[in-house]
């Protein structure tokens, strides 16, 4: 019976996007017919092959060249408290060195990206029963709160370092400095801090936790992205009792 059903699974995900949330829980519901309520090993081991999937995917995407830079939803700008500072900048001629600050803060972010993948991996480690229940059935971005909670800490310590290295290396700390400083050496300015790296730090832990929600959602939403059998009977069975109304 389960190897049938898996050789119409592609049909119903052919179907999928056409017929909308009927389909959706038809599907769902084939799939626990065909094999059953999952057991707690099987929700527990389920939900950790998706958070390291959606933890993996995003961290990899991001770290990669241009994964910050040419991504609009998390590319790093100026601080907004610091743009008309930029806008003195590019007014005065030196838009290339407001540029080169910007490019640097990305790359920073893209280098800092890298150190995230194991600090994921060992919250999903951590997990207890109860956060695994809580994430299947809670709300959209549920993982994603979770590794909030439980990862930034260890995010801030390992991004920050590395950022400062990667900003120092291409020159923007001290241009972003020399800058503010110098604005903020302007009669009755709000004054700026010159420590662009805590910022460039909050932002790429900002991005990198934006990206895990978009994979997070992708597996709750879109029956393809569960790349795993056990994925798509344990997050069937979430559909099924969320669209039944027991959670």
């Amino acid at each position: 019976m389960k190897k049938n059903f898996y050789l119409l699974l592609p049909l119903l995900l052919i179907a999928l996007p056409f017929s909308g949330c009927d389909v959706a829980q038809q599907a769902a519901t084939a799939v626990i017919n065909s094999q059953g309520q999952p057991s707690t090993l099987e929700i527990t081991t389920a939900l950790k092959q998706a958070l390291e999937q959606g933890s993996t995917n995003s961290t990899a995407e991001l770290s990669a060249v241009d994964g910050f830079f040419a991504n609009a939803a998390v590319k790093i700008l100026f601080p907004p408290e610091a743009r008309k500072a930029e806008s003195t900048l590019r007014s005065i001629g030196l838009g290339k060195l407001a540029d080169d600050v910007i490019l640097s803060l990305n790359r920073a972010a893209e280098d800092a990206a890298k150190q995230a993948k194991p600090i994921f991996v060992n919250a999903v480690k951590q997990m207890t029963l109860q956060d695994v229940t809580n994430i299947l059935f809670g709300s959209q971005d549920a993982a994603t709160q979770y590794f909030k909670r439980t990862t930034t800490p260890d995010l801030l310590s390992k991004f920050k370092p590395v950022i400062q290295v990667s900003l120092n290396k291409v020159g923007a700390t001290r241009y972003y400095t020399d800058a503010v400083n110098a604005y903020n050496k302007i009669p009755l300015v709000t004054k700026l801090n010159p420590d662009i790296a805590d910022y460039a730090t909050q932002k790429a832990i900002e991005g990198v936790f934006y990206e895990i929600a978009q994979e997070e959602l992708k597996i709750r939403q879109n029956i393809s992205a569960r790349t795993t059998p056990l994925m798509q009977k344990v997050f069937a069975y979430a559909e099924k009792n969320k669209n039944g109304g027991r959670h």
